[in-house]
């Protein structure tokens, strides 16, 4: 069962293996279309694989895909972290 905690964090601050629903994208159009055409939108679950020292870029797995986000991307995805109870 999962249940999801109060906190809202752009990806760069989950820790390496949390799950999250992404909430909200806060960008234009242009970063909106770039993310989606990646399968990354408004409702989709994702787990951060890992990440790379000083602003480096960001893993992410969802479904059966991974896709690698930079930094400045990565910052301005807001996902509501998932806690398995």
């Amino acid at each position: 069962m999962t249940n999801f905690a109060d906190n809202q964090v752009p990806l760069t601050q989950m820790r390496a293996g949390q799950s999250g629903q992404i909430l909200k994208i806060i960008g234009g159009r242009c970063l909106v279309h770039k993310l989606e055409s990646l399968g990354i939108r408004e409702g989709v679950e994702v787990k951060k694989i890992s990440r790379q020292w000083l602003r480096g870029p960001i893993l992410l797995q969802y479904g059966c895909s991974q896709v690698a986000l930079g930094f400045g991307m990565a910052s301005k995805v807001l996902v509501n972290i998932v806690v398995d109870l």
